[in-house]
């Protein structure tokens, strides 16, 4: 797994066009993954807009892959502000060695949701947020810190200790010109891996709907 940080140039209009369309910049980034006879595998990469940008201004996308991009596959002059060099993922992580109890710092924006009457529904409350994401790491071999509550009221249930931010809809077009909206957030926090095996899955695959949408990236930062 490689990871890359890239950043766009706004002066571009199709850089404008893709920041403002999930939909359309993972179109754009999936020609860095193909050639124009052919299709992007499935899969290839997770990406995720990112709320940082360079000292330039320059909006700021984390893009992981099984692969190499070639970046010059995009084919707009001026679309490409910067690329950092790609990071090994597997050989910075170590995680042919990972091992249960490991700790990191993560990143993920993902689709906090539940299926009620056949049809997915966001969640809007921090509670019902927070349990999400517990319960997927209860699926996907890691555990996060319960917060610490000084609340003796009559609410038993356990909280965890993560940040929850930049709650937004996110909207795009497919090609066939049908809409696609997203209810989406941003967490940060720590976590602890407990099933070694099940967490390189997660972090391979990504975690949750919406990937199309720039979610489901796991993004994580050794601790010590």
């Amino acid at each position: 797994m490689f990871l890359h940080r890239i950043h766009l140039d706004p002066r571009c209009r199709e850089a404008r066009r893709d920041l403002s369309d999930p939909y359309q910049l993972h179109s754009t980034l999936c020609r860095a993954y193909s050639t124009p006879d052919s299709k992007c595998p499935e899969g290839e990469f997770l990406w995720r807009h990112e709320p940082e940008t360079n000292s330039d201004g320059c909006p700021r996308i984390l893009v992981q892959s099984r692969t190499m991009p070639d970046w010059t596959g995009i084919g707009v002059k001026g679309w490409l502000a910067t690329a950092d060099p790609a990071i090994d993922l597997r050989e910075r992580l170590k995680l042919d060695l990972l091992k249960a109890g490991k700790r990191f710092r993560f990143r993920l924006r993902a689709n906090p949701c539940v299926s009620r009457n056949g049809k997915r529904q966001g969640l809007l409350q921090l509670e019902e947020q927070e349990a999400w994401l517990k319960r997927k790491g209860e699926m996907h071999g890691f555990s996060l810190p319960q917060l610490a509550s000084f609340d003796f009221s009559e609410s038993t249930q356990e909280r965890v200790d993560v940040r929850v931010s930049q709650e937004q809809m996110l909207g795009g077009k497919q090609h066939s010109g049908n809409g696609i909206r997203l209810f989406s957030v941003l967490y940060d926090g720590t976590l602890t891996v407990t099933e070694p095996d099940n967490f390189r899955g997660a972090l391979q695959a990504g975690i949750g709907h919406g990937k199309v949408m720039g979610l489901g990236l796991l993004s994580v930062v050794p601790i010590g």
